[in-house]
């Protein structure tokens, strides 16, 4: 722009509007500022068609310029000098009347710092500074600073003066004249300066936003408004502090992740050219700076209306990716992602479910823990966010190692099963989607730490019946949470009731000590100390808890109101309100004001919390009634809730039966009684059970204080005992002895009758009465033992069990189901169970009934069932006979008199019935056999029965046999530490006292006949090791050396079943070898001495004198080296000169060894012998994982989500069963030869040995007609048998 020639006139010739005097600095100020106001008046008065004005005041126009004016003092004088100056670039547009690049400068910069007068709206010069700032937006008078060369110093002065001047006390119009005067700057020049661009985005950084909330604003619509102009130079920026590393090039160098966020907020168009610069900063070295971004890209992502997932999917691949980095603060921020993107985009919950299922593996525990936290969040919000898949993670990790982990995904289940199954806040569909949490959650009880049972319990009185509603409510949502449960949900809720019950009795038995007159005798001290710790193992961090405990005692033992509170709030008769008064009583009496936490309140609070009825007292039971009778008349909401009516009423009286052994006291009132009658009279088998069970458990007083019950109950348990099923008549018989004083009477009523009408010809009227006869015997000995001895001898036996009427059905299953089983055998059943409760009624032997009975039983298990041998019975019928006498000789052993008269031959019948060729036989006896043990009912030498199921073909049954054996151990470990008495005790319950029975019971194995053979001696360490790798998980007390002792004083006596038989001795020293050979492999602490001196039993070993000695080895070397590694020797050198020779052109073909040969030991179970084998066939799959673990890392963000599958050695395919049958007649055991593979014949009687198989899994298969059908139960083959099958055919091909 070229300025025109102006003369400058001298200072006279200055031409001033009418009435407007010289302005000079010879004036004050007040009359300066008058006259300028006055010149002001006149520029804005002129318009650019003024050219005779324009010309006259073009002296005056230069004037104002001058430095007297642009660097005067007065505020006041500067303000009119800037509107004057600002009118004179509009009317003199687009022409300045200056002409030097200097004063031009001079003159901007002086009018953007009046500028700053915008700040203070108040001030009564506000509107003078608005005019300048309209006229200046208007005109665009900046405009004319392009041609100057540092104009950029100016728009930097002018940019930084509106951002620092405005804010909330501004006007639209303010900011908009603002805007205009910016944007005109940015769109109509030739670009915009860094220095410059770092005004506008400054505004921008979150520490700056907070302090100006309005700058922030102008910032945002000014970068809106010019995008497409400013997005070139924002691009730049970026490109050179992401991809060239240049953060000098601007102060803001280090926010630049912050300013993309915000940016991309304001319009993400102005980051076009950025995103791809942000993929390359993912793949970036540094894993602080791959953090950075995420955290950014998170947040675009996952903003409310952000669309960049789908505008740029390659970005958004790349930052999926960064869930599998290799830096743990990265997987963690895309965790944490997760949840707001699956909130705001529920579309790219697909994408993300695949990549939170690994997460959810994660090996940190934070990244598991926040992976539920991200579902749960999204679930909670609104549950159609999460599939199916994503509420499944959270159900696995329920089950989490750690409690962390467990404690938050129980806890984010069981909020959305308040949330939407109780108060159904999205509808049935919702409630049905997730409605397999109650089941869930309720399992986890069955877990062993203490931890997840009381959290189950607090999420089952805060989340499934919240125990603060109202009775009704709370009942009814009892009521319809157990109709709906699952079996097993519903017995791990009977199961945390019987857990409170039992601390509440162990609570109560320590107040009665309180009361006791001697507190501080040492028998009494000894006492509370055992219910301490009884009450400690209930409570989390069992060593903290004892000493809390006995802190919580002394505090009962000084403060006789706290006993009366906790007595009350343990009392029978407590109602729910009252025990929440209670506790917060006992809380409040032991809270400490100054003490910010208290562990040992806490302490006492879940002992609290697990005591107090807060669910169940008298007025509950009532409302459950209630509900059972409106769903008896079809009046209850039973629809509504998903159950039928019938359901309902089973399930409901299932409750009631369960709540009558935890509350009976809250049964006792006329109208629940009255509702159990109507539930004896109805069609429902079950229903009628159950209700005359409650009355079992409930109804001591009913026949002082309730006449009219029990005059109609009396008939109805009648009828039940002689007609109803065989549970009711068991049920009736029971009740009626527990709730009348007449009994006696009563119970013959019954018996006369029953016993009269027997008849042998008619089996399904046969086996009601039968239980009933069996329970009278039982539970009224002295009245009925003798009558009952008649019916046994001419009945029982003579008629029923020695005589087969019917034929079975011959379709050789070897089980079916309860319907298909012949009435006759289920009546034999019945009175095999009939005989075994006569005999526990009577307690005694004298008449040697008992020894009768065994030899009964065990000539029904010789005989495998078919006591007569007419092979009239079937398969299946003889399962359910053996099953039956089995589990009475069991039952008979825990009784003390009938134990001692268990020959070992007896014992060791019942305990190969585990090895039964049927599934469902060895599958109940060993849940029978568990459930004895673990109770502590039977003698230890039963134990040892377990050691037999190493040989069972059933993956699931040895894992189920071991479970039993852990538990049964720890039972008896524990119950030996908790009662000092025990001590006197240790050889009927120290576990380390099962070797000697074992041993015995292996000894006498009837498949143990070469005693030589290595199959059979394999065979034998694998039992040994079944047992032993249990019981020698630790080496408490030196108990390793203690077992080696016992085994060598084994072998220094002799069998006692047949002591001069030479040939089961050995046997018996063999077994004591191989035994002796595994505890050596397993131990090494196993040599040292053994202070203790073992006891040995008796009755199966006979205790030689002092000259017997035997230190004979009975395992040659290379038998032991075969048991070691499951091959011989390796040949010397010399060997190799006996190799094949080879002719040329001709290829040998040997035998080819699959790998079962060698490590057919080697499983979960396996012997320690093995693992030199384990060692070196591990050792080139261990040398790959790592390689493929080393390749994983040379990528260096990222962890590969494969996962390197280990292949396990194949085992030989068994051949079909049945090809070979067994010459040797089974005796309650299972033909071994049809599953095991062949081996070579005898060579005296050319018959197939006993001895099994090359491989564990084929060593007790059933024979080809123990195939369950479709109706009876599938036995599951493993995963890895059918591999191996697979395996060896391949094999097979590749010879031909």
């Amino acid at each position: 722009m070229e300025f025109p020639q102006q003369q400058k006139p001298a200072g006279e010739g200055i031409i001033y509007p009418p009435g407007v005097k010289e302005i000079t600095d010879k004036i004050s100020n007040d009359e300066m500022v008058k006259r300028l106001k006055m010149v002001v008046k006149t520029y804005m008065d002129m318009d650019q068609d003024s050219e005779e004005e324009k010309q006259q005041y073009l002296g005056l126009a230069l004037h104002l310029a001058s430095e007297f004016f642009l660097r005067n003092p007065n505020k006041d004088v500067r303000l009119l000098v800037a509107c004057c100056l600002a009118d004179i670039f509009r009317i003199y547009a687009p022409e300045a009347p200056y002409t030097s690049h200097d004063k031009l400068k001079d003159i901007f910069l002086f009018i953007t710092r009046q500028l700053k007068g915008l700040e203070d709206t108040k001030s009564p010069q506000f509107n003078r500074y608005f005019y300048l700032l309209e006229n200046l937006a208007w005109v665009k008078s900046y405009n004319i600073c392009f041609e100057l060369e540092d104009c950029n110093e100016i728009f930097i002065q002018l940019f930084k003066t509106l951002f620092s001047v405005i804010n909330n006390s501004h006007n639209h119009k303010v900011q908009m004249h603002m805007l205009d005067l910016m944007s005109s700057i940015i769109m109509e020049g030739d670009g915009v300066t860094q220095e410059l661009l770092d005004t506008i985005l400054i505004n921008l950084i979150p520490a700056h936003k907070n302090l100006n909330k309005q700058a922030y604003d102008l910032a945002k619509t000014l970068l809106k408004r010019t995008v497409q102009t400013i997005e070139t130079c924002i691009a730049n920026f970026f490109n050179q502090v992401l991809v060239m590393g240049k953060s000098s090039v601007s102060d803001l160098s280090e926010h630049v992740f912050d300013l993309i966020q915000e940016l991309f907020a304001i319009d993400p168009m102005l980051l076009t050219s950025v995103m791809p610069q942000l993929e390359f900063k993912l793949k970036s070295n540094d894993g602080e700076e791959r953090l950075a971004v995420v955290r950014l890209l998170a947040k675009l992502f996952g903003a409310k209306d952000s669309e960049l997932a789908s505008q740029n999917r390659p970005l958004w691949q790349c930052f999926l990716g960064r869930f599998n980095d290799i830096h743990v603060p990265v997987r963690l921020e895309c965790v944490k992602f997760a949840s707001h993107c699956l909130m705001n985009h529920p579309d790219l919950a697909k994408d993300l479910t695949e990549y939170l299922k690994v997460r959810s593996h994660d090996p940190e525990e934070a990244i598991r823990h926040d992976v539920i936290v991200t579902i749960i969040n999204a679930g909670k919000k609104d549950l159609n966010l999460v599939n199916d898949q994503l509420l499944g993670f959270v159900r696995e990790r329920t089950l989490d190692k750690r409690w962390r982990v467990r404690k938050e995904a129980m806890m984010g289940l069981a909020q959305l099963y308040k949330k939407y199954c109780l108060h159904h806040e999205a509808g049935k569909e919702s409630a049905q989607k997730i409605s397999w949490i109650k089941d869930k959650l309720l399992h986890i009880y069955y877990q062993n730490s203490i931890d997840d049972k009381l959290l189950v319990e607090k999420i089952f009185a805060q989340y499934m019946v919240p125990h603060n509603l109202d009775t009704e409510e709370k009942m009814k949502c009892l009521y319809y949470l157990y109709a709906c449960l699952d079996t097993n949900a519903v017995k791990a809720l009977n199961e945390m009731w019987k857990c409170q019950n039992m601390l509440r009795s162990l609570v109560k038995e320590l107040l009665d000590l309180h009361k006791l007159p001697v507190v501080h005798s040492e028998a009494n001290n000894t006492a509370m100390f055992g219910k301490l710790m009884s009450i400690a193992k209930n409570l989390p961090d069992a060593g903290k808890a004892q000493d809390f405990m006995k802190k919580f005692n002394q505090v009962l033992g000084e403060d006789e109101k706290l006993r009366v509170q906790l007595e009350m709030l343990i009392s029978p008769t407590c109602s729910c309100k009252q025990a929440e008064i209670c506790v917060r009583e006992i809380t409040r009496k032991l809270t400490f004001p100054k003490q910010p936490t208290n562990p040992f309140l806490e302490m006492v609070k879940f002992l609290l919390e697990r005591i107090a009825p807060v669910h169940i007292d008298s007025e509950a039971i009532s409302a459950l009634v209630k509900l059972l009778n409106k769903s008896i008349e079809g009046t209850a909401d039973d629809d509504e809730e998903g159950v039928t009516p019938d359901t309902a009423i089973r399930s409901g009286l299932e409750l009631l039966k369960v709540l009558s052994f935890t509350h009976p006291t809250a049964f006792h009132s006329a109208e629940t009684y009255e509702s159990l009658l109507q539930c004896l009279k109805m069609e429902d088998d079950k229903v009628a059970e159950a209700a005359i069970q409650i009355f079992r458990n409930t109804g001591q007083k009913i026949e002082t204080e309730l006449q009219q019950i029990r005059s109609t109950l009396i008939p109805i348990l009648h009828q039940k005992a002689k007609r109803g099923t065989p549970h009711q008549a068991k049920q009736a018989v029971h009740c009626i002895h527990a709730i009348f004083n007449n009994k006696e009477v009563q119970l013959a009523q019954i018996f006369e009758p029953l016993s009269r009408s027997l008849n042998a010809d008619v089996p399904e009227q046969l086996i009601t009465p039968l239980v009933s006869l069996g329970h009278i015997s039982m539970l009224a000995p002295d009245q009925f033992a003798s009558p009952m001895k008649s019916i046994v001898a001419n009945f029982i036996v003579k008629d029923l069990l020695m005589n087969d009427r019917s034929v079975g059905n011959k379709n050789g299953k070897l089980w079916t189901t309860d319907d298909e089983v012949s009435p006759e055998v289920l009546a034999k059943v019945q009175a095999i169970k009939l005989l075994v409760r006569w005999l526990l009624g009577m307690k005694n032997n004298q008449s040697k009934s008992a020894n009768s009975t065994l030899r009964l039983l065990s000539a029904m298990l010789v005989s495998e069932g078919d006591l007569t041998e007419q092979k009239k019975i079937s398969k299946s019928d003889m399962s359910r006979l053996r099953l039956a006498a089995g589990g009475a000789i069991m039952k008979l052993a825990q009784e003390p008199c009938y134990h001692e008269i268990i020959t070992p031959e007896q014992f060791q019948l019942c305990g190969l019935v585990i090895n039964d060729e049927c599934y469902q036989v060895r599958q109940i006896f060993a849940q029978k056999l568990h459930l004895a043990l673990v109770k502590l009912l039977l003698p230890l030498e039963y134990l040892a029965v377990f050691a037999l199921c190493a040989k069972d073909p059933v993956k699931e049954r040895r894992a189920h046999a071991r479970q039993c054996l852990l538990k049964n151990i720890s039972v008896r470990r524990e119950y030996i530490k908790q009662n000092p008495l025990a001590q006197e005790k240790l050889v009927s319950l120290l576990p380390e006292y099962v070797v000697p029975y074992m041993i015995h019971l292996l000894a006498h194995d009837p498949d143990f006949t070469k005693p030589h053979e290595y199959e059979q001696l394999k065979d034998i360490k694998e039992c040994l090791w079944f047992m032993l790798e249990v019981l020698m998980t630790k080496n408490e007390n030196n108990s390793h050396a203690f077992l080696r002792k016992m085994v060598e004083n084994i072998k220094q006596t002799k069998d006692a079943q047949c002591p001069d038989d030479a040939k089961a001795n050995e046997k018996l020293y063999i077994v004591c070898d191989v035994a002796l050979f595994v505890i050596a492999n397993k131990s090494t602490a196993c040599h040292l001495d053994c202070p203790k001196e073992p006891v040995l039993p008796s009755k199966f070993f006979l205790i030689q004198d002092k000259d017997f000695k035997n230190d004979k080895e009975y395992l040659t070397a290379e038998m032991r080296q075969m048991l070691l590694t499951g091959k011989p020797k390796p040949a010397p050198v010399l060997g190799a000169v006996n190799k094949p020779l080879t002719v040329p052109g001709r290829r040998i073909f040997t035998k080819t060894t699959t790998a079962s040969d060698t490590t057919s030991n080697t499983s979960t179970n396996s012997s320690p012998l093995s693992s030199t084998i384990n060692k070196n066939s591990n050792s080139s799959s261990t040398n790959e994982s790592s390689e493929s673990r080393a390749q994983e890392n040379n990528e260096n963000p990222v962890i590969k989500a494969e996962e390197v599958k280990k292949v396990e050695p194949s085992q030989k395919a068994a051949p079909d069963a049945g090809t070979e049958a067994s010459p040797v007649k089974r005796r309650g055991r299972p033909p071994k030869s049809a599953a095991a593979a062949p081996v070579a014949a005898d060579k005296e009687g050319g018959a197939a040995p006993v001895g099994g198989g090359t491989s564990r899994g084929r060593k007790r298969a059933a024979d080809p007609n123990s195939n369950p059908s479709a109706e009876s139960i599938n036995i599951k083959m493993s995963k890895q048998q059918q591999q191996n099958d697979e395996g060896t055919k391949r094999q097979i091909d590749l010879q031909r």
